[in-house]
């Protein structure tokens, strides 16, 4: 897979894509990640990216040319199956969203700043808008940084447990059981016998229950 990102503050995603999970899985060959700056296709003499809105109306406004830019030079090169831009009123992401963006070849990732972007960038070039919640961030990029990692750990190989990502909250609308590890017994506080039976039956059983259980008491809508 591919991903090309396109922000104006390319060092917030440098940290959150350049460790652990995300490191291992671009040094396998599983992923390549490509960060663009925006203000390098800037055609302003400060490279600026934003304008007043017309209209008129508090906060600026991404401008057109540069992001259009860069976005046709990347789709000139290879075809993109999505081209997202990460914004509070798109979809929310969920798990099943994930699951379906991991299977694809290649990805651009739109991060919005100011108070957006032109809306024609949205109508002209936008596949899929999505957002992460319903609350505003500074910009995209954290946005961003939350569905590469969403995605990426489900590529097969990435994860050096494949059937671990299949066993986490959401994949079946239920959350997770609890999980425990050594020691057995901690200050009188012990695993449940169960867990220590051997019977992987029982085990298996078990763990469907707690996870209904969980499930009813922290997020009841997801069985709706």
């Amino acid at each position: 897979m591919r991903i090309d990102i396109l922000t104006i503050l390319p060092k917030l995603l440098e940290g959150p894509l350049s460790d652990s999970i995300m490191k291992r899985a671009q040094e396998k060959g599983h992923v390549e990640i490509h960060i663009h700056n925006i203000r390098d296709y800037s055609t302003q003499k400060q490279k600026s990216v934003d304008d007043y809105q017309y209209g008129g109306g508090a906060g600026m406004v991404m401008m057109i040319q540069p992001i259009a830019d860069c976005i046709e030079k990347l789709t000139s090169e290879r075809k993109y199956d999505e081209i997202i831009y990460m914004t509070p009123d798109g979809e929310v992401l969920d798990q099943s969203m994930c699951n379906g963006l991991s299977s694809v070849e290649n990805l651009i990732i739109l991060c919005g700043h100011y108070k957006g972007v032109d809306q024609r960038i949205r109508d002209l070039f936008i596949t899929k808008e999505i957002s992460i919640g319903s609350y505003v961030l500074s910009g995209g990029e954290l946005g961003a940084a939350v569905l590469v990692d969403a995605v990426v750990r489900l590529i097969p190989g990435v994860l050096n447990d494949e059937t671990s990502a299949l066993t986490d909250s959401f994949q079946d609308n239920l959350l997770a059981p609890p999980v425990y590890t050594r020691p057995e017994d901690y200050k009188g506080h012990k695993v449940p016998d169960i867990l220590l039976s051997g019977n992987l039956p029982k085990i298996e059983e078990w763990r469907h229950e707690q996870s209904v259980k969980r499930t009813e008491e922290r997020r009841p809508d997801l069985l709706d």
